[in-house]
């Protein structure tokens, strides 16, 4: 009969047969050596004691001894006289974890990278935050710590309706609002919900956000594409479809930097109004502006028709997965429901400490001491692409973490990008971010939020190399 037991506080799985011809100790010795060739125990990983690990195995301690004296003979562990062993830095693992079958294919590392959307998460408030926890930990009833409701904790909920209200123009109500595992879990959500309200078709910016095709594909909805221009989504071309739903980022269009129109606003709402259809607003990056006045929520123009995502994933760190809805009232039990049935509600912990760190203007003082460091960088990619990169036209760059720049006309995007990632430097070109086959002109996306000026300098200043290097054999990748 096979044993299975922990061996290690690292819950390594050993099997043992007690009924086999093999001796205990070369199973445990062929356990252990499988184990650390597989990478289930990393380099420098401490193994318990042999009498702790006779006593979990239910061995008597020589076996132990001998399975541990054969590993360290043949180079796997190491051992000091009164210290731990642990598994040998010199070991090489016979097959790496990505390298597996199956595995999920890395993304490429670049030595630049200006991918979009990412913020500096060196820059988190770790001080801060660790203020907020502990005083939850100390303060917050236990009760507060099992399962919450649907919705998620209403100190939270409570804090992010004031902040919004105050600072992006929403007409939040706590008791409408979900918090959610990020942006993607939301949308996850609303998708499901708006598929189970009968609508059939919702639209989409053109070019827009990729991750929408897949997550409405699964739940049988069909994506209309809308073109979007310096004024964001051309309502005109909405109103001519049959979309039950729109996804929109208003206050700065992805990918290209726009801001809905105050005129484009109302007729987007006159649509949703006059049809009973529904506004899907993301409002991923509003936060971050440089050069222009804030611009509100649609949400608070129209709260019976707008569903409102955000997160925090943009202004503190993705690793957080904090997100939130703001739902018409006849919505919000849906929805809460289908997210309790999915994962019980998100980690109660991170929620109160949001909350606590929202309700002491923690937060506000967090994006007012990275908005001039953001910019900054923002400033030092327009002058790099002013000195290596003068053909190229930026725009969209009064916000957010990302701007974009048009290529001239005759130059092939594809063969820039890939040019660029030959020289090590990750930029993005804007046809990706199109449902179907791109027609016209092409242009570049530049993330700045985590890169140094000294990086963003030289990865334009390679950028422009690939740039003319495509210039001059056009056609050649």
């Amino acid at each position: 009969m096979a044993r299975a037991r922990t061996s290690s506080p690292l819950e390594l799985l050993v099997v043992l047969r007690r009924d086999d011809a093999q001796p205990l100790h070369r199973q445990l010795e062929h356990g252990l050596r499988d184990a650390i060739r597989t990478g289930r125990l990393t380099a420098g990983s401490a193994l318990p004691s042999t009498r702790v690990l006779a006593d979990q195995l239910e061995l008597s301690r020589g076996v132990a001894v001998e399975a541990y004296e054969q590993l360290i003979a043949e180079g796997y562990l190491d051992s000091r006289p009164g210290g731990s062993t642990r598994v040998s830095a010199r070991v090489a693992k016979a097959q790496p974890r990505a390298a597996a079958e199956g595995a999920r294919p890395s993304r490429i590392d670049h030595r630049i990278d200006f991918s979009y959307g990412r913020p500096d998460v060196t820059q988190f408030p770790r001080a801060l935050w660790l203020r907020s926890l502990r005083r939850v930990l100390n303060e917050a009833p236990s009760e507060r710590l099992s399962y919450l409701e649907g919705r998620g904790a209403a100190e939270l909920r409570d804090a992010l309706a004031t902040y919004l209200n105050r600072v992006r123009g929403t007409a939040a109500d706590a008791e409408r609002m979900v918090v959610c595992n990020g942006f993607a879990q939301a949308l996850a959500l609303v998708l499901e919900l708006i598929r189970d309200l009968g609508c059939r078709r919702v639209a989409v910016e053109e070019p827009g956000q990729i991750d929408t095709l897949p997550a409405a594909k699964r739940v049988g909805l069909t994506i209309v594409p809308i073109p979007v221009d310096e004024d964001g989504i051309v309502v005109e071309a909405l109103e001519r479809t049959e979309a039950d739903a729109v996804l929109v980022t208003p206050a700065h269009h992805f990918p290209t930097g726009a801001v809905l129109s105050p005129g484009r606003r109302a007729a987007l709402v006159a649509w949703a109004s006059t049809g009973e259809r529904l506004i899907i607003e993301d409002d991923y990056d509003a936060e971050f502006r440089y050069d222009r006045e804030p611009i509100g929520a649609i949400h608070g123009l129209a709260p019976d028709r707008v569903i409102y995502a955000g997160s925090a994933s943009k202004t503190l760190a993705p690793g957080l997965r904090l997100g939130w809805l703001i739902l018409p009232g006849r919505l919000v039990e849906a929805v809460a429901t289908t997210k309790e049935a999915i994962d019980r509600g998100s980690a109660s912990l991170e929620q109160l400490a949001f909350a606590d760190f929202l309700s002491r203007g923690e937060f506000d003082h967090h994006l007012r001491r990275m908005r001039p460091i953001y910019r900054s960088r923002r400033d030092a990619l327009l002058e790099a692409l002013r000195q290596y990169l003068p053909e190229l036209q930026p725009v969209g760059a009064s916000a957010g973490l990302h701007l974009m720049a048009w290529l001239p006309p005759a130059v092939d995007e594809a063969a820039v990008v890939e040019r660029a990632a030959r020289a090590g430097v990750g930029v993005y070109g804007l046809s990706r971010y199109y449902s179907a086959p791109m027609e016209g002109r092409g242009a570049l996306l530049f993330g700045y939020g985590p890169l140094s000026e000294d990086a963003i300098q030289e990865g334009v200043r390679l950028v422009g190399e690939a740039f003319r290097e495509t210039a001059a054999r056009p056609g050649l990748a």
